[in-house]
């Protein structure tokens, strides 16, 4: 109990690879990390311990942020980057050469997909890999079908591709 009268529930976490907690009064966490790959946490071992009234229980966490408290704020900007295989890159190469051999027409989305293909081709090419907000943006665009460019068969191969990616 704080002088304030009110109990702090607390954190009880049973497995964390990485993220921040915080608890208390005025508590902040925060996880700016850059991870790679896809992370599957470790499983926690046996049962969490369940968190007093007001607190918070997590069995597993893998990044993130979490905080507890009257004043608790939370922040997760990590950035998570995918290795991006060299099938994808083909097809984003088709996807571009399709897309440049159509006539364009005013609000049809070309450009637009084209451009975020060209920063993704050029993300991969200086760091060999990707982020994950990047191709989810990109398959959203070309799922969506606000752009032309979603109906062509070699945007079926990019979206199968960044889809396996992000699962």
């Amino acid at each position: 109990m704080t002088d304030t009268g009110k109990e702090q529930g607390g954190i009880s976490i049973g497995s964390l690879t990485g993220g921040a907690v915080s608890q208390g009064d005025g508590a902040h966490a925060e996880d700016r990390s850059e991870r790679i790959g896809s992370e599957t946490p470790a499983a926690a071992h046996g049962p969490v311990p369940q968190a007093a009234d007001g607190g918070i229980a997590v069995r597993t966490m893998a990044g993130g942020a979490v905080a507890q408290g009257d004043r608790a704020a939370a922040v997760d900007a990590s950035r998570r980057l995918l290795a991006v295989p060299d099938e994808l890159l083909d097809a984003i190469g088709l996807l571009r050469r399709e897309m440049a051999d159509r006539p364009r027409a005013h609000g049809d989305g070309i450009d637009e997909v084209d451009g975020e293909l060209a920063e993704l081709q050029e993300e991969v090419r200086r760091t060999g890999r990707a982020r994950r907000g990047r191709l989810a943006r990109l398959r959203t665009l070309l799922n969506s079908g606000a752009t032309a460019a979603g109906g062509l068969a070699s945007a079926v191969a990019v979206v199968d591709g960044i889809s396996q990616l992000l699962s």
